[in-house]
């Protein structure tokens, strides 16, 4: 097929690279604008402009999609479909309409929970047993179109939200290949009215720990955010980053510090506390509680958070 791939980040760069390798003629990449990274904030291709590049594939990186103008590089290829996996821009009814077979998202979540940005953090915050990939039939709504095809995945107890994101890439990659190849055989279905929850975009208040929230709930969160924006709380007025932690039965005062020694670091939720196994101040790298405590004494009865 004559494919239009529009997507921005590694999970949309890896479904690109398999339908490249599955043989179908992408014509015409579109990913967001070059944006400044790093430390010298210089301006850096996506992961998806690179892999187009290296194939030699057409890149279109229109800073929006509203006017007509903007419409004619996807009109100019006469594509059969288009398939859209994390690209960030809007895409309005009249580019949905321009492919033979409209527009295919490859969506990390089963529809119709957690749909919008940020599906695979989400699942796991909320303790999830399982998540998957849907392949929709993109219609103006936000990820409200009929699924043609849909993969599931367990969500285990150690899953953090790059893990679930890899795996999830992985199988969204194998998704699309398999709804390709099978087109016009797929029946859409419609989404279900009930069921339906919004999975927010992250933003770094999302991150902050919550001391007063159990401790089964605050792992969850602590795994979702690991990586990205990373899960926080305040110590001595400064932030520090908690990657890795368990809960414990324990109690005390929410943001407590029962101990900090030998035995590890030890803080009091809500409902429990959480024994914390990762941790990082800004500016430093992670560290082990052990190798943490050893440069920063913590007395108990230090309070974390406001």
């Amino acid at each position: 097929m004559k494919v239009i791939f529009a997507g921005t980040p590694e999970f949309a760069r890896q479904a690109l690279a398999v339908i490249i390798a599955a043989g179908h003629e992408v014509v015409l990449v579109l990913t967001q604008p070059d944006r400044p990274s790093g430390r010298g904030m210089k301006l850096t291709p996506s992961p998806v402009k690179l892999e187009a590049q290296q194939h030699g594939i057409p890149v279109y990186q229109p800073e929006k999609l509203k006017d007509l103008a903007s419409h004619e590089p996807i009109r100019a290829v006469d594509a059969d479909v288009m398939v859209v996996a994390a690209y960030g821009l809007i895409l309005p009814q009249a580019v949905l309409d321009i492919p033979k077979h409209g527009c295919l998202n490859i969506h990390a979540s089963l529809l119709p929970r957690w749909r919008g940005a940020a599906p695979i953090q989400r699942a796991i915050e909320a303790g999830d047993a399982e998540t998957g990939i849907c392949i929709m039939q993109m219609e103006a709504g936000l990820d409200t179109g009929p699924v043609l095809l849909e993969k599931r995945l367990p969500v285990t107890g150690t899953d953090t939200g790059g893990s679930l994101h890899d795996n999830l890439a992985k199988l969204g990659a194998q998704a699309i290949v398999e709804a390709l190849s099978t087109l016009e055989f797929l029946k859409p279905v419609p989404q279900p009215e009930l069921g339906v929850t919004y999975a927010a975009k992250l933003a770094k208040e999302d991150a902050r720990i919550d001391w007063r929230l159990p401790a089964e709930h605050l792992t969850r969160k602590i795994r979702a955010f690991n990586p990205v924006p990373g899960a926080w709380t305040l110590l001595n007025g400064e932030t520090v980053k908690i990657w890795q932690a368990e809960a414990i039965a324990l109690k005390g005062s929410p943001g407590e510090v029962l101990c900090a020694d030998s035995r590890g670091l030890v803080v009091a939720c809500g409902e429990g506390a959480v024994k914390v196994m990762e941790l990082q101040k800004a500016g430093a790298r992670r560290m082990d509680t052990l190798t943490f405590l050893s440069g920063l004494k913590i007395p108990a009865g230090t309070q974390l958070g406001n």
